[in-house]
């Protein structure tokens, strides 16, 4: 009976003429979208982030959560690795920054690493490997619980902060998009963002392009929580700055805010 049922059922490749239609519709399309659909959506996230790209740098982020009672031990090994990639010459990455979550996940460290665009990437990953980094990355692993890892590059109107020692804490506000929005939330934040620089000037802000998809990452640094407050509610009293967060709302899907503290041998403090 099921095998009778199963002959009879629509395939994927099946086509339906609807009554009175002009044309045929596959099964294929209705469930999974036309190629011509899925092509044209592919086509116009990359006009988007060719659009709303700086284009110089690629950006790549590094989630590392860790056992509680190995954190110590990850710290040392961490600085290792990364700073060992920091002066290999022949890798050409920059470290951009190094961070400790304290608010948010904890046990978390982030790691945001920059290449020269993904002709840079692609070079300094085939030179890691089989090299005394690859050794080096080795003694990360038993202090592990997972990790992930996210390609992005900087919105056009906000260049990351070069490296500098200013104090305090850090902020990293994280936005999973809508599909489709990065072009109007860019439009959005360019005028919003003019209203937050009267008190305090962003460290970078970034779209992804690999890994997570439809997410934008700003980075802020404060000297406490306190100023933070105080900072955020000054902008309040800006025209723009109330628009601006009304619209987020609209584009994004949800958002993180984690609170971070810079490593040692983070150039970002």
């Amino acid at each position: 009976m099921l095998a009778h049922i199963a002959s009879k059922a629509i395939r994927p490749t099946q086509t339906i003429i609807l009554p009175g239609a002009q044309r045929t519709i596959s099964v294929q399309s209705i469930l999974h979208g036309s190629p011509e659909a899925r092509q044209a959506g592919e086509a116009e996230l990359q006009q988007h982030s060719r659009i709303v790209a700086r284009g110089k740098y690629i950006h790549g982020f590094e989630i590392h959560k860790v056992k509680p009672d190995q954190v110590e031990e990850y710290k040392k090994a961490a600085e290792v690795y990364y700073t060992g990639l920091r002066d290999d010459k022949d890798l050409g990455i920059k470290l951009t920054g190094n961070w400790e979550a304290v608010v948010g996940e904890q046990d978390t460290f982030y790691h945001v690493l920059e290449y020269e665009n993904y002709a840079g990437f692609d070079k300094a990953w085939k030179k890691i490997q089989n090299s005394e980094h690859t050794q080096a990355f080795q003694a990360l692993r038993p202090s592990l619980l997972s990790r992930s890892s996210q390609l992005t590059q900087e919105f056009a109107f906000l260049p990351t902060a070069p490296p500098h020692v200013e104090g305090g804490i850090f902020e990293l506000r994280t936005y999973q998009l809508k599909p489709g929005k990065l072009l109007e939330w860019e439009h959005t934040w360019r005028r919003g963002i003019e209203a937050r620089r009267k008190f305090v000037e962003p460290v970078g802000a970034w779209f992804s392009q690999a890994g997570r998809l439809h997410q934008v990452h700003h980075l802020w640094q404060y000297k406490d929580l306190h100023t933070r407050k105080e900072m955020r509610e000054q902008a309040w009293q800006l025209d723009g700055w109330a628009d601006t967060v009304g619209k987020t709302s609209q584009l994004a899907k949800y958002m993180d805010s984690i609170v971070l503290l810079p490593l040692p041998f983070s150039p970002l403090k």
